[in-house]
Order: C-alpha cells, then sequence, then structure tokens
C-alpha cells in the first residue's frame, strides 16, 4: 500500500468523523464514546493532513505566495493566537466555576451536607450508576476527572434532593 493509496482516504474519513462529533459536541447532542473518539482518533486527521501535504507540497507552497490566502490563513493564525489568551483578565477564575470545581473535589459526605442530605442518602441515589462510591470518595474520583460528567453528577445529586 503507498502513500498516496491511503492518505486522501485517511484524510477524508477522519475529517468526516471529527466534523460530525464537533458539532454535536457543540450543540451537547454527544452521546456515547462521541466525546473520546473526537479527542483520540483526531489525530488520524492530523497523519493523514501531513500525508496529503507531504505528497502534495508543491501545489501546497502556491499558496504562500497569493495575498488573499495569506489573509486567511494570518486571519486564522490570529485567531488561534488569540485563544490562548485568559477571557477572565488573568488568572481569576468565576467564583461559580471555583464552587464547582471544589464541590467536584469534596468527598461526598461534604457534598451531601451541602445538599441537605445525608451520606448514606446520597450514596443510596448513585449506587445505581456507581455502586463503588463510597463517602470518602469524591465526584472527580467518580467520573475521573471528566468536567462534564462532574457536572452531571453534581446536578443529580442536588436535583434528587430538591424532588423530595
Amino acid at each position: 500500500m503507498t502513500l498516496r493509496s491511503w492518505a486522501t482516504p485517511v484524510t477524508i474519513g477522519s475529517f468526516l468523523l471529527i466534523a460530525v462529533t464537533g458539532v454535536l459536541m457543540f450543540f451537547h447532542l454527544n452521546t456515547g464514546l462521541n466525546k473520546a473518539a473526537h479527542e483520540w482518533l483526531g489525530w488520524f486527521l492530523l497523519v493523514g493532513v501531513g500525508a496529503h501535504l507531504w505528497l502534495n507540497w508543491r501545489a501546497f507552497s502556491t499558496y504562500f505566495n497569493r495575498r488573499g490566502a495569506l489573509a486567511i490563513i494570518g486571519g486564522f493564525a490570529a485567531v488561534l493566537l488569540a485563544s490562548f489568551a485568559p477571557i477572565s483578565g488573568g488568572e481569576a477564575e468565576l467564583p461559580i466555576r471555583q464552587m464547582i470545581d471544589n464541590m467536584t473535589q469534596a468527598p461526598l459526605e461534604s457534598v451531601a451536607v451541602v445538599a441537605g442530605k445525608t451520606p448514606d442518602a446520597v450514596l443510596a441515589d448513585l449506587a445505581a450508576t456507581y455502586p463503588q462510591a463510597s463517602a470518602q470518595q469524591s465526584i472527580s474520583d467518580l467520573t475521573g476527572g471528566d468536567m462534564e460528567q462532574s457536572a452531571a453528577l453534581l446536578a443529580q445529586v442536588f436535583a434528587v434532593q430538591a424532588s423530595e
């Protein structure tokens, strides 16, 4: 199998994967392994694009001699650089973000108190999803540090309390 025979199919297939999972994540419609596929299988896009560039370098390099192309490339490069700038004016975080981080890092027994529940009640509510949970574990421990899952689990703990 030659480089030319797989470079473009890998690029097309991985772009399709990244585009669909990215749109699903943007609209919060991702389920199952969408996020993991987007993050981990996205490396195939880099491999495919790298191989495609290698094979088509002469044609690709001509874009650096065109003003319009350079303006577009430069615009995206500027947006990329701007995306690294802190939006909160430095290291300061929004208070709500800090509160959520603290709640997901605290032991379940502490979260239970804040939720107005006993630790045993919270563990019973979580038993179907997290049967191995203990009062000394944090939500972050249970979710492996996944912020999206941690937020959902935190909402579950408080939603159970609110429905009683």
